[in-house]
């Protein structure tokens, strides 16, 4: 008896699944295999479209615009991840400590990942574009956005994924000190440990495993930065701002070149 109803969890497991993997292959398998097989192609995205080899491929490695883009974004997701994480750290455990309204406060640190990167970067753009060159007026007699610099862009767009950024990781942090417990504090205060000291030798050992998720995290979505660079540079100025999915989406879909 036992046996037959084994069986019948095992059967309904499987028909369980099946609907999934089904939905798995075509919303996921099967658009990577087609767009595999269209990466040997001059497709446009409608229409009729010849075989051409290897040609987009020779183009990706030799296109010095691929090359930039890669180095851009791989810059751009180190520099938020350090910048993210090291703050939210510091965030965290300022909102976890004994101080009041810190419930109040932990809220309103996470406001600005409930709003979406097109709306925190379109106010971002009005910022840099209007604002703070008013300010370098006012306080030097002359000022430039620095959406304008090839040379600066990057910072803004920086400044535009950390800050929407911050609020969930801080929280994976909080829940991450609150896991250490009090008697771990309470025998370091015993041994001698203040400060710096308590921070290096008690809290971070412990709280290492949320340190890895939110690098994972952040690293993941620094990589994959587009809504940003729509709003603030739209890849600007001189190219000097397009990120992969941002180079993807220019030529893909704005520039027809889909094999490509």
């Amino acid at each position: 008896m036992k046996k037959k109803s084994k069986l019948d969890f095992d059967r309904t497991y499987i028909w369980m699944t099946i609907p999934l993997v089904a939905l798995f292959f075509l919303f996921n398998t099967l658009p990577l295999i087609r767009g595999f097989m269209y990466s040997f192609t001059n497709f446009r995205g409608y229409g009729t479209y010849q075989n051409v080899g290897l040609r987009n491929y020779v183009d990706l490695f030799t296109d010095a615009r691929v090359g930039h883009s890669y180095l851009f974004t791989f810059g751009v997701a180190v520099c938020v991840t350090i910048v993210v994480n090291v703050i939210s750290l510091v965030l965290a455990m300022g909102l976890n400590s004994k101080i009041k309204f810190k419930s109040g406060l932990r809220a309103m640190y996470f406001v600005p990942n409930i709003l979406g990167a097109l709306v925190v970067g379109y106010i971002f753009n009005y910022f840099f574009t209007y604002i703070m060159p008013a300010f370098q007026k006012m306080l030097l007699g002359s000022g430039t956005s620095i959406l304008a610099s090839e040379r600066w862009a990057w910072i803004a767009i920086v400044i535009v994924c950390a800050w929407q950024a911050i609020a969930m990781q801080t929280i994976i942090y909080i829940a991450g000190l609150q896991t250490v417990p009090e008697d771990v504090y309470e025998a370091g205060a015993i041994d001698g440990s203040s400060g710096w000291t308590k921070f290096k030798t008690l809290t971070l050992p412990l709280i290492l495993p949320f340190i890895t998720i939110n690098l994972v995290l952040t690293m993941k979505n620094a990589l994959m930065v587009f809504d940003q660079i729509m709003a603030l540079t739209k890849g600007g100025p001189a190219q000097s701002t397009e990120s992969i999915s941002y180079l993807i989406y220019n030529n893909g879909m704005a520039g027809g070149q889909f094999g490509f």
